[in-house]
């Protein structure tokens, strides 16, 4: 009798560790801001290789094409890129960055740097302790300002690395940005 109840148990044992998300076994989150998909696009990418949970930051405010027509001086995107303290507001709880030691961070560059709302959800969060991958989509641009700007605002943070990530060769990127 005592050995089918052992059994039983073992057995709602496996079918219970089956059914846990995956994700929380690994230390390795993936955040992203995107506007056009493009970033998503790499950031899915990136979480499949990682096998890690991929959360995007969603503006409470989405951004419309016209608030994306960098054309306009007045648009909301120039707008707010020519002002430092504008912190867009988030529309989504990211909390799960709190229980993971490697966060990988992506966004495309606006005027040759991350995002402003990179910079809200960097606030919101106590990233301090944590390894913080950055990952950038851009037509031509080049992460290497938004790591000096991050790193200049957030001294406290450790940034590791930081890889542009083009569409074209993303697996080639990707694979770069996770060598050590």
């Amino acid at each position: 009798m005592k050995l089918s109840k052992l059994i039983k148990c073992l057995s709602l044992g496996a079918i219970m560790s089956f059914s846990v998300n995956s994700f929380a076994a690994t230390n390795d989150i993936v955040v992203y801001f995107s506007a056009s998909g493009n970033t998503k696009i790499a950031a899915d990418a990136l979480a499949k290789k990682l096998d890690a949970q991929s959360l995007a930051i969603e503006a409470k405010q989405v951004y419309t094409d016209d608030d994306l027509n960098y054309r306009q001086d007045d648009c909301r995107a120039n707008v707010e890129m020519k002002t430092p303290d504008v912190r867009p507001e988030i529309a989504n709880n990211l909390s799960a960055v709190n229980d993971k030691e490697n966060v990988y961070l992506g966004f495309p560059i606006w005027w040759g740097t991350a995002p402003r709302i990179i910079q809200t959800f960097i606030e919101s969060y106590n990233l301090e302790g944590k390894k913080i991958y950055l990952f950038c989509t851009s037509g031509g641009s080049s992460i290497d300002r938004s790591l000096s700007d991050l790193k200049s605002l957030y001294p406290k943070l450790h940034f590791i690395k930081a890889q542009r990530i083009k569409l074209g060769s993303a697996d080639a990127d990707i694979e770069a940005l996770l060598a050590k």
